[in-house]
């Protein structure tokens, strides 16, 4: 059994390669790059048509959405630059205050047609055009060389479409879960004894990395949204999109509510430095209530990262037990915290925010709080889809993609 695992880990690291984005990228952009090269030697009259290579390389990203959107971008600035070279060497030609002129003029053309990243791009097309002889045959062979390079790259990843980064989006999801759980746990173990405020400090500090992580976080759940975008492979992208943007939202709340959380725990030690945080009964029920708490986060990370219907009513129903049993142990952890802070009145502010705190976070893992919030979001999203692209969703109704989405809300809040 080893032998076929020392076998098959190469098979692995390779499939695990093969669908990294920077070794995508970099396979695509040289493929498309080439071929657009190759069919520009046949129909530009240079003799070095780069500008296709190169626009082929800028424009092929590792998303179809990306692709499409720089292209038609991309174009743009290209064509935008030539047009102002064209009219500057028909009126000035090339000189020290012509080119100024040229430059300003073109950032200020790249603004209007909004080309956003690509603006300097129309400057380098014009200057590149302005500076050779024959302007005209080169002004419209770099046009050629342009379209070449853009068709190309969009028709690579229409052949080919990219991968769809949903399955990556929702390890990341999983894995802020997990490290959130560990930290719980930690929290947990520490409130059941003698917590000296060095080490709640430490905890505190911990929970305050973790926003470092949701950062990275949402960078690959941006790529996946992308990816979900105008793909053909994909029959309910805006829904994948709320369903795993929506989820990761609740993930930083809870987040945000630990770290609340931890410094409170931090405070309690303080005050109570070298006492233990709680009573020893109070203690061992908040390290229960933590352990469910933490046991349900990893929960909900996996109901909202699962799209197979049968995993998902298995992950909510698991989901739906541990919040019940937290919210038991919750009720009981109260009375001992009221009992608390009548023998301590001093304290009671804190053991008040320590149950308000947990409550916080129960209430944004229930299943029903999650079930409105997606059904809104959805809503919210389609308004919006329908005010910016009217045709668009005209065109969606008319192929009944809307009814069916509509149709489904109700069991679609169910399950997810």
């Amino acid at each position: 059994m080893r032998d076929v695992r020392e076998w098959t880990a190469p098979a692995s690291r390779f499939l695990k390669r093969h669908r990294d984005p920077v070794t995508v990228q970099t396979l695509r952009s040289a493929a498309a790059a080439t071929i657009a090269y190759v069919i520009a030697l046949r129909l530009s009259p240079e003799s070095a048509p780069l500008t296709a290579p190169l626009t082929a390389l800028l424009v092929v990203q590792v998303t179809l959405y990306a692709t499409l959107t720089n292209g038609i971008r991309r174009v743009n600035a290209v064509v935008a630059g030539v047009l102002v070279a064209i009219a500057f060497s028909l009126l000035v030609g090339l000189t020290w205050w012509s080119l100024a002129l040229l430059i300003v003029a073109a950032l200020a053309v790249g603004h209007l047609v909004r080309v956003d990243e690509y603006v300097p791009e129309v400057a380098i097309s014009a200057m590149l055009v302005l500076g050779v002889t024959t302007i005209g045959d080169t002004a419209w062979a770099r046009v050629v060389e342009t379209l070449i390079g853009a068709v190309v790259g969009l028709a690579f990843n229409l052949l080919l479409a990219p991968p769809v980064w949903v399955e990556e989006a929702g390890e990341s999801i999983e894995g802020l879960a997990r490290r959130l759980r560990q930290l719980m746990l930690r929290m947990g173990e520490e409130a059941a004894g003698r917590t000296p405020v060095h080490h709640a400090t430490a905890r505190l500090h911990e929970a305050r990395r973790i926003d470092h992580d949701i950062v990275e976080v949402d960078a690959a759940l941006r790529q996946a949204e992308d990816s979900l975008k105008l793909n053909p492979r994909v029959r309910e992208g805006l829904l994948h999109r709320v369903v795993l943007r929506t989820g990761l939202d609740t993930l930083e709340i809870c987040t945000v509510v630990l770290r609340v959380l931890a410094r409170t725990f931090t405070d309690l030690a303080k005050e109570r430095d070298p006492e233990p945080l709680f009573a020893p009964e109070t203690g061992a029920t908040v390290e229960q209530l933590l352990s469910e708490i933490a046991d349900a986060v990893v929960s909900f990370a996996v109901l909202v990262t699962t799209h197979l219907s049968e995993s998902a009513e298995s992950a909510e129903a698991r989901l739906t037990a541990e919040l019940r049993a937290a919210a038991g142990t919750r009720d009981r952890l109260a009375i001992l915290l009221r009992k608390e802070a009548e023998l301590e009145a001093r304290h009671w502010q804190l053991l008040g925010a320590v149950l308000t705190e947990v409550n916080r976070i129960l209430d944004e893992l229930d299943t029903e709080h999650r079930s409105r919030r997606l059904l809104e979001e959805l809503d919210r999203v389609s308004q919006e889809q329908r005010a910016r692209l009217p045709r668009l969703t005209r065109l969606r109704e008319r192929l009944g993609v809307q009814e069916h989405l509509w149709q489904n809300r109700t069991g679609i809040g169910r399950r997810y």
